[in-house]
């Protein structure tokens, strides 16, 4: 492999870092504040946002998920996953560059499966961050690491789907124009053919947001909402793909959504360790500098070495998935899961560590970053099942 970071990369990330340290960084406390007092407004439906939107489109920093014909950067996996790791560094940068989850995925989903009319009508009005939008996949009553049991049914009547079940964790559901559902659709049919993805506008009535789900004490933003599909009726044209298609459209969002993933969770990471090196150099404790203590030695040593691997092993699957194919990458990519997030939890554990009482307050960007960042071990599959994956591929060398 060539480590070599292509120059035109180089630049956007400078250009990128740039943008975060003179735009974004000094905002980030008040959108913080703004967010709780007016939810379940968003600050990302703001004039400021909306302008920075207009400011990152100019200098061609804009989603970067998405191919060129698509209006995006056209870049490779490994490309896109080199920015990431800039952009992660910010809770807000993804929604100033047009790469947001939800919508980037569900973007890249309807630009692939999407018809000339679901394009028209929900892609483009999405790429240009004109709407915004939400992924119905998660119940509450179904294990999340076998979506092959999602009870959410979609019954066709004539030319029209008849959809009836709850979702949950349905992030961005407040003010978006539409979400995309994994229903079932055919429960006889094979396992991986039994669900449909389905385009719901969010005007449809029957939709109904129940509750924003408080996580760690907080709900605001885009928050994670409770979702009821009350007697929903919508054309059977707004089926993603072909019917039965769900469960593979999900796994072709899901694979190189989890490098992106991962190489935003570095950049927080980063970002912990910047924090904790300069403040353990500036804070004086029994006469010395932390950083001249041994343990706080041994915990940026510890850090360094941890992030340098956990960045090599992601741009190595990236890299697999551009040269050998998604499918070919699936170890890699299930190692990188798990291991991405216990670093970045170690190493913004340290940091908050590091800056004692104050690492624990609002006052740093730590806590929040901490308490965002343990749902990494969870969402996009829970740590245990991609462990499990890559235990029965090295075991089966061993049959």
């Amino acid at each position: 492999m060539d480590f070599t970071i292509d120059p035109a990369i180089e630049a956007l990330r400078a250009k990128i870092l740039d943008f975060l340290e003179n735009k974004i960084y000094p905002h980030e406390n008040r959108w913080f504040r703004e967010e709780e007092e007016i939810f379940p407004a968003c600050v990302e439906d703001g004039h400021e946002i909306r302008a920075l939107q207009a400011e990152a489109k100019e200098l061609g920093i804009w989603a970067g998920h998405l191919p060129a014909e698509a209006g995006g950067m056209g870049l490779t996996v490994t490309e896109y996953g080199l920015l990431n790791e800039i952009m992660g560094r910010s809770y807000f940068a993804p929604r100033v560059f047009g790469s947001n989850a939800p919508d980037s995925g569900n973007a890249e989903i309807l630009w692939h499966y999407g018809t000339d009319a679901q394009k028209e009508r929900f892609f483009w009005p999405l790429q240009r961050a004109e709407v915004r939008s939400f992924f119905a996949m998660t119940e509450p009553d179904v294990s999340g690491s076998d979506p092959t049991g999602l009870q959410t049914r979609a019954i066709q009547q004539g030319d029209e789907w008849l959809i009836n079940g709850r979702k949950w964790y349905s992030t961005n559901a407040n003010g978006a124009a539409f979400c995309i559902l994994m229903a079932l659709t055919d429960p006889d049919a094979g396992r991986h053919r039994r669900f449909s993805q389905i385009i719901i506008p969010a005007a449809t009535p029957g939709l109904k947001l129940i509750r924003p789900i408080p996580v760690m004490g907080h709900t605001a933003g885009t928050g994670h909402w409770e979702v009821a599909f009350e007697n929903v009726r919508v054309p059977v044209s707004n089926t993603l793909g072909q019917r039965g298609d769900g469960f593979a459209i999900a796994q072709t969002r899901l694979g190189p959504g989890r490098i992106h993933h991962c190489m935003r969770w570095l950049g927080q990471a980063q970002r912990g360790f910047d924090l904790m090196c300069s403040y353990s150099k500036q804070r004086h404790l029994f006469g010395s500098a932390l950083a001249d203590k041994q343990t706080v030695q041994n915990w940026i040593a510890e850090s360094a070495a941890e992030i340098q691997a956990a960045r090599l092993m992601t741009l190595h699957a990236a890299w697999k998935i551009d040269n050998l194919g998604a499918k070919e990458a699936r170890v890699d990519i299930s190692l990188i899961k798990f291991f991405v997030a216990k670093v970045m939890m170690d190493v913004l554990d340290r940091a908050i560590q590091v800056h004692g009482g104050l690492g624990m307050s609002d006052d740093t960007p730590l806590a929040f970053m901490w308490r965002q960042g343990r749902a990494s071990r969870i969402y996009d599959g829970p740590d245990e099942v991609h462990k499990m994956v890559v235990a029965r591929q090295v075991l089966k060398q061993y049959a």
